[in-house]
Parts: structure tokens; C-alpha cells; sequence
């Protein structure tokens, strides 16, 4: 797998039928390793490992309805409320971050009505903060640590 512009971590992988799996520390699982999965992996790890996100408190693969139609959302993280505040959405490095990639989490967005978005293909990283009031957006320098979202 290619080498991403994130920490690296104490990762498990194994292979199955010929194919490699890494663990889901999230779900608790073993996944296909895609190059997806991989940067899902890292961009966790990152948030759990070194701003402070509680691992309880994140889900993977979240399913949601958006005008009659079963989508899911990357990673969802959620406040000590359940509430959620941030989509991510991954994509593998070889995928260049475009508009659409932004028009996809907005969509996820009108259903959650999070505070933050953030996209990722591993090698660059875009993360906006929302504010619903001003009916505006501000993108970061950085990914915030958990105790910034509250």
C-alpha cells in the first residue's frame, strides 16, 4: 500500500482466500484492505491517537436516508450527547479531492446537519467547520482536536 501523508500506526492485517484484511479497530472487524480502507485506517487511528477522539464515540460505515435512498457515510464522529458533529469521507489516494467529492459529504450533510466535513485521500486533507447561522463556512489549517468541536 502507498505510503499516505498521515502518522503511521500499529496496523493488523491478515490474509484471507489470498486477499488482505485489516482490522477495523471502529467495528471491531477484519475488512477487505482496499486503498480506501487504508487511508480510513490511518485518518482513524490519527484522530483517535493524536486529537483525542474517543474511539466509543466514532462509527464506520453509517447508514443514513437521503431523499428515499440508502447512502453511508464514511466515518461519523459523535459528541458525549450522541449527537453527531462530523462526517469524513475517504477516498484512495489515487482519487484526486474535486468538487464532487465535496458535493457528496454536503449530501450526506442535509440528513446529520454536522459542524464540521472533512475529506481525506490520505495525501491532502480539507476539513470546514460550518456555521449554520452565518449560512457560511470556514476551512481549517488542521483537523481540531475532539475537545474543539464541543
Amino acid at each position: 500500500m502507498q505510503e499516505l501523508n498521515l502518522p503511521p500506526f500499529e496496523r493488523r492485517i491478515t490474509t484471507k482466500d489470498d486477499k488482505p484484511f485489516i482490522l477495523d479497530v471502529i467495528r471491531r472487524q477484519y475488512v477487505a484492505l482496499t486503498p480506501e480502507e487504508w487511508v480510513r485506517q490511518h485518518f482513524v487511528h490519527l484522530l483517535i491517537g493524536h486529537k483525542g477522539y474517543p474511539q466509543a464515540l466514532m462509527a464506520n460505515e453509517v447508514q443514513l436516508k437521503l431523499n428515499g435512498m440508502s447512502r453511508r457515510c464514511d466515518t461519523v464522529v459523535y459528541d458525549r450527547t450522541l449527537r453527531p458533529r462530523i462526517i469524513v469521507e475517504y477516498k484512495a489516494p489515487s482519487v484526486n479531492i474535486t468538487q464532487q467529492v465535496f458535493d457528496q459529504i454536503c449530501r450526506y450533510n442535509m440528513v446529520l446537519q454536522v459542524d464540521y466535513l472533512i475529506v481525506t485521500n490520505g495525501l491532502a486533507h480539507y476539513c470546514c467547520h460550518l456555521d449554520y447561522a452565518a449560512r457560511s463556512y470556514t476551512f481549517l489549517q488542521e483537523i481540531p482536536h475532539y475537545d474543539q468541536i464541543k
